[in-house]
């Protein structure tokens, strides 16, 4: 169900509206009163809008919208950004997905309809097995859970969370509002979502060059990935015909239904072949033992070489000024071995990197969780193979590349210096993979500092 979504007559079109941070006091007619009922769950309802094959015109599936009786004139993000000031957006959330599977189910919804439920980041998961209801419709319905774009840089530790406990459950995964935020474009790769959902300020508005970005990044992705693409807000012949050349197969607007409650058993016209859910996008491996073990297999390319710390170091700078240049900005992950190696023009270029990158993180054995604007350190645990190497990632809509450098155990080059066997790439498959495996990291319980094991010449 949808979180944030405006009520009555405010505008003529769904106002998708969430808040990235908690504010520090709601502006709202409603009162602290009525605010914290409808937390509670008093007087909430599911409505549905039709999803629709852009092909036939037949409806797949619905999205479940929030609604509240007694709330009138007053937006759903107050009732939202309350339950987070208050510490009880987890539940709520499972309040408003509760809702959406037993409405579905009360008006008999054909069973193997897609239901589209919204979630957001920073609320706990809720589980099968947490809530019988939800088990109930996991297996009655296609679920599919939605994530807007607007919230997952803020909080990406919990982002990756949901998504790989929703993963694990066998959830399909809807990207929302995509188009509002272009830094969020540098996620999609990650996090591999089955439907892209495009805000509907690009149907709904004449083609401009922010808006060409975006479809390029999408149609790039869903060229590799299959994704497929839910175009929102359509409402007249010329919102669909937007929405066909931007590759949608999937729409949603008045033109097909305006929100409502469902018709008793009703069904859905159209068979939707399966959601290709891809695998959790979690992976704690060692990312040179993975390039390693592709070295010489023609579809990757890849290769080995043995460089000094300094052809390193030029490597490095290399793909941290590829970040740099990019028109949109990539993510940026750095595995820095320790915190003593985030330093000099290391440290420069990550912290300009810092100032214009979606994200930057730097990992490292001892480093510190803040450092600096715009830059998240992830402590690494002890036994992590990433103690003995150096990676640069940058990954984005346009961007792809991948130094991976692992030091050579009691070796140096003739000057005394430390030797690196190397390998790189710019294939967005392996720079994807290689990505995955720094942010699992983000997800592994926080370490104290300590001393690297089994790490030499360091």
């Amino acid at each position: 169900m949808r979180l944030h979504e405006a009520v009555g007559g405010r505008r003529a079109r769904i106002r998708k509206s969430r808040c990235r941070t908690p504010v520090m006091h709601v502006r709202t007619s409603a009162s602290s009163e009525d605010l914290d009922s409808a937390v509670a769950g008093d007087g909430l309802r599911a409505v549905f809008q039709p999803i629709v094959s852009l092909t036939d015109g037949g409806v797949i599936g619905y999205e479940a919208l929030a609604r509240w009786a007694h709330l009138v004139d007053v937006p759903c993000e107050d009732v939202f950004t309350h339950a987070v000031l208050t510490d009880r957006a987890s539940h709520l959330e499972r309040r408003c997905i509760e809702a959406a599977v037993t409405g579905a189910q009360e008006a008999g919804l054909t069973p193997g309809s897609t239901l589209f439920i919204n979630c957001e980041a920073t609320a706990h998961h809720l589980s099968r097995s947490d809530s019988p209801i939800l088990a109930r419709g996991a297996d009655q319905f296609r679920v599919v859970f939605e994530v807007t774009e607007r919230s997952l840089l803020a909080n990406p530790r919990d982002l990756l969370r949901k998504v790989v406990a929703l993963r694990e459950e066998g959830f399909a995964i809807a990207l929302d509002d995509v188009g509002t935020d272009m830094n969020a474009l540098a996620l999609l790769d990650v996090l591999a979502p089955d439907v892209i959902k495009l805000d509907l300020s690009l149907v709904q508005s004449r083609s401009h060059y922010q808006q060409a970005r975006t479809w390029s990044a999408v149609l790039s992705h869903h060229e590799l990935a299959g994704t497929r693409v839910l175009a929102e807000g359509i409402e007249t012949a010329e919102h669909l015909q937007r929405a066909l050349a931007l590759g949608a197969t999937l729409g949603q607007g008045f033109r097909f239904g305006r929100p409502g409650p469902l018709p008793r058993d009703v069904a859905t016209s159209t068979p939707w072949p399966p959601i290709r859910t891809q695998h959790p996008c979690v992976d704690f491996g060692s990312p040179f033992d993975t390039l390693a073990a592709h070295v010489g297999h023609v579809s990757t390319g890849l290769t080995i070489r043995r460089h000094s710390w300094d052809t390193v170091m030029a490597l490095s700078r290399y793909v941290e000024r590829q970040a740099l240049d990019a028109r949109d900005p990539p993510m940026v992950l750095a595995a820095l071995q320790r915190a003593e190696f985030f330093t000099g023009e290391t440290r420069t270029e990550l912290e300009h990197l810092g100032e214009h990158s979606p994200m930057v993180a730097v990992f490292g054995c001892d480093v510190a969780e803040h450092l600096g604007r715009g830059i998240r350190g992830v402590r690494l645990g002890r036994d992590d193979a990433l103690h003995r190497q150096w990676i640069v990632v940058a990954l984005g809509a346009n961007t792809a590349a991948a130094l991976v450098c692992q030091e050579v155990a009691d070796h140096h080059d003739g000057t005394g210096g430390r030797l690196f066997d190397v390998v790189s790439s710019n294939d967005r498959t392996v720079v994807t993979a290689v990505a995955r495996q720094l942010l699992s990291r983000m997800l592994l319980p926080t370490v104290s500092p300590h001393p690297p094991s089994a790490s030499p010449h360091i």
